[in-house]
């Protein structure tokens, strides 16, 4: 059986399929056209980015399953997908502890101004120190905006590492399900009261985007800061900027953004009080190991006739 893979992965999921008797052919483009050519004779696809439609699907006249490499799967058609019949698997485990990593980062970078401090020393302003103060991180509000496994392993970091309180919301979950470290609010209304530092961990829905606006931004604190490693579609970047320019909140730190790349007008751009970094967080080692390898499983699985650890669509085995 053959396995198309349009962009390049680690070798621990090639591996993986090698071993397990697959032939992999590796995609020369991931628009597409190219895709839709070359997913004829295959019987599965490990998809990264690339976008797969109907059209590429309808074009696999032997494909069976799409393996998402990665979490999120909003660039596969999965409708399409369970239409016609084909499974889609993702990987949800594979990328949690270094996106949280990545939140905590974000909190201590933001509370003890390093990006700022690291200005200041280039520019040979070291008196810098006495005029600006850090925010020591231990007794602040965490508050989370969704307690999936990564708001959870923040919530866990956060709690026992930093000595943070924190509080959640999420509509799904129950206080009992929750660990005794982390306070279940009734609002995100009430979130983004109390806490210091406000961090999203939601996907991008029809419901959610654009969800994470001025309502919200005007009950945050003066001194808080808003984090976001989940989707850049699910804050109202105009409502943000207005809030940060006009110093409303102290500041915020995006991994992601509405438009990736960012165009170069894009006012959040020329804000000092925001820290940016490239949809980085999920892009470890371990975590391209794991997201390719557990790929390769999905893969696997579907195609000798088992039930996928990891579904993303509901078909019949």
């Amino acid at each position: 059986m053959k396995v198309l893979i349009p962009q390049d992965i680690t070798e621990a999921g090639k591996l993986y399929l090698l071993d397990k008797g697959y032939e992999i052919k590796m995609g020369s483009a991931s628009d597409e056209e190219t895709i839709s050519k070359e997913v004829v004779d295959c019987d599965a696809i490990l998809v990264r980015t690339a976008k797969i439609t109907r059209k590429i699907m309808e074009a696999g006249k032997c494909l069976k399953v799409i393996a998402r490499h990665g979490v999120g799967v909003d660039t596969i058609d999965v409708q399409a997908a369970t239409d016609l019949a084909i499974q889609v698997t993702n990987g949800p485990l594979s990328n949690f502890e270094s996106v949280a990593e990545h939140t905590v980062a974000f909190i201590l970078g933001c509370g003890h101004n390093l990006i700022e401090m690291d200005k200041n020393v280039r520019n040979n302003n070291w008196e810098a120190r006495d005029l600006i103060q850090l925010s020591e991180i231990n007794g602040k509000v965490l508050g989370l905006i969704g307690l999936g496994k990564i708001g959870l392993s923040v919530a866990q970091k956060s709690a026992l590492g930093l000595g943070m309180k924190v509080i959640g919301y999420s509509r799904h979950a129950k206080k009992e399900d929750v660990p005794e470290y982390l306070e279940l609010a009734d609002t995100m209304e009430s979130v983004f009261e109390k806490a210091d530092f406000v961090s999203l961990h939601i996907p991008a829905t029809n419901e959610t985007r654009n969800s994470i606006d001025m309502k919200y931004f005007k009950l945050m604190k003066k001194s808080a800061f808003l984090i976001n490693t989940a989707r850049g579609e699910i804050i109202n970047e105009k409502d943000l900027y207005k809030v940060l320019v006009n110093k409303t909140i102290k500041g915020a730190a995006l991994d992601v953004l509405s438009s990736e790349p960012p165009e170069k007008d894009n006012p959040l751009l020329s804000l000092d009080n925001i820290i940016f970094s490239p949809h980085y967080g999920a892009h470890s080692k371990e975590t391209f190991d794991r997201m390719g390898l557990h790929a390769a499983i999905g893969i696997d699985e579907v195609l000798c006739g088992k039930k996928p650890t990891w579904p993303v669509n509901q078909l019949n085995f």
